[in-house]
């Protein structure tokens, strides 16, 4: 993997071009003043087929209690209501 160190300036004038470079696997550490503030690295490749639905039937179930009411102090919280 190939780091490229630019700062904000180079990067605002030539946006798409290092973005070119991102797609082709590229990290750029983007600077302030030589200081590194960031990194935009590629994001993973999206999925193309949603996810199946069930994956942890038989192994998860849900509890009956969660179905339950809170309490109200529980309730008023959520309402911003005490402290």
């Amino acid at each position: 993997m190939t780091m490229i160190k630019i700062n904000i300036h180079e990067a605002k004038t030539h946006l798409s071009r290092y973005l070119e470079k991102v797609k082709q696997g590229e990290v750029i550490l983007l600077c302030n003043r030589n200081e590194p503030i960031a990194e935009i690295r590629p994001i993973g490749a999206q999925r193309r087929q949603s996810r199946p639905i069930g994956l942890a039937k038989d192994i998860f179930t849900v509890p009956d209690s969660f179905f339950e009411e809170l309490p109200e102090e529980t309730m008023a919280l959520f309402r911003g209501e005490g402290s």
